[in-house]
């Protein structure tokens, strides 16, 4: 006779989507892979050995005060590609380097740059302020855009006078991209934090509404009936019915926002900023320092997945129920 199975064991896992939750072996690998290609495509591993050959001949097109190393003969490869009447005595160049310092640092220099703005700051503040007054403004609108859309959502989704009453203002503003609205929203807050902080909450106030009124549609009506049956008021349903089961999409709308509201944030801090990472990479971009505008890119992504991950843990102790019916 067989054993009895195993009262926690599963007899369905593909298609449950709650036994998804991601390896993180597969999860370092493919960091591991994007990194090493990242590498390989930006080292220069080696000149052709014609450039021995021709190393006088190029060094005597050269200043006095130049350096004679690789990095000068590969710029002036990379030059004699884009004017090659301008450099008829270099020799056809073919050397192993995927894509050059000037379309994307590698990551040592990326690494290099990070270091010195973490050690000497930029534009007269430090890497710390730059990080708090960014992550303070995207709070700041991510706050008042949960804060008003998800009341909105859920009087859409219960109410029909409530939805035809938001349903034109939502359906008519939630296309408009929020860098469309850069010069208005300087006309109408200025160029100070308010103006940054509205334009984040733009970003962000659609999609929670959106994400709350598909919470309530998704709610089972067959717990809603039970719960009045049970002689609970509209109260009691909104809080112990409607708004746990409608959580997991307004926590998913949450997740996006987030997403969205650190790509606005580079465009709203061009309202007259003086620090913050978006700034930085303007500003950066005005000199042509690519490593450090990566940087602070890559930076963003840090912060935007550290954000993300905190939310997913959030879901999990907050709404253990999802995926469960």
């Amino acid at each position: 006779m067989d054993p009895a199975p195993s009262k926690t064991r599963k007899t369905v896992t593909f298609g449950d989507a709650a036994e998804v939750s991601g390896a993180a072996v597969w999860t370092v690998a493919s960091l591991v892979v994007i990194i090493a290609m990242w590498f390989v495509a930006t080292q220069v591993w080696g000149l052709p050995s014609e450039w021995a050959d021709h190393a006088e001949e190029v060094r005597a097109g050269l200043s006095a005060d130049e350096s004679y190393g690789q990095r000068d003969l590969l710029r002036d490869c990379d030059r004699a590609a884009e004017a090659p009447a301008d450099f008829s005595g270099l020799p056809e160049c073919s050397y192993t380097q995927w894509l050059s310092e000037s379309t994307l640092p590698s990551p040592l220099q990326v690494w290099d740059a990070a270091w010195e703005f973490a050690r000497d700051g930029y534009s007269g503040f430090t890497l710390w302020q730059h990080l708090w007054l960014s992550f303070s403004r995207l709070v700041k609108g991510l706050f008042w855009g949960v804060a008003v859309g998800v009341p909105v959502g859920l009087a859409m989704g219960l109410s029909n006078r409530w939805r035809g009453i938001f349903d034109p203002v939502v359906e008519l503003l939630r296309p408009i991209p929020p860098l469309a609205l850069i010069p208005l929203f300087i006309v109408w807050f200025g160029i100070g934090e308010e103006g940054k902080v509205n334009l984040l909450l733009f970003a962000a106030v659609w999609i929670m509404v959106i994400a709350a009124r598909s919470g309530v549609l998704a709610v089972n009506t067959t717990k809603v009936h039970a719960a009045y049956s049970l002689g609970a008021s509209k109260a009691q349903v909104l809080r112990h019915v409607i708004l746990p089961n409608a959580l997991p999409e307004i926590f998913t709308g949450l997740r996006v926002a987030i997403g969205v509201c650190w790509g606005t944030l580079v465009a709203a801090e061009l309202l007259g900023s003086s620090a913050g990472l978006g700034f930085t990479i303007f500003k950066a971009r005005q000199f042509f320092l690519l490593d450090l505008m990566l940087s602070a890119v890559i930076l963003i992504s840090i912060l935007g997945v550290l954000m993300d991950v905190t939310m997913r843990l959030a879901e999990k102790r907050l709404i253990p129920w999802r995926g469960k019916g």
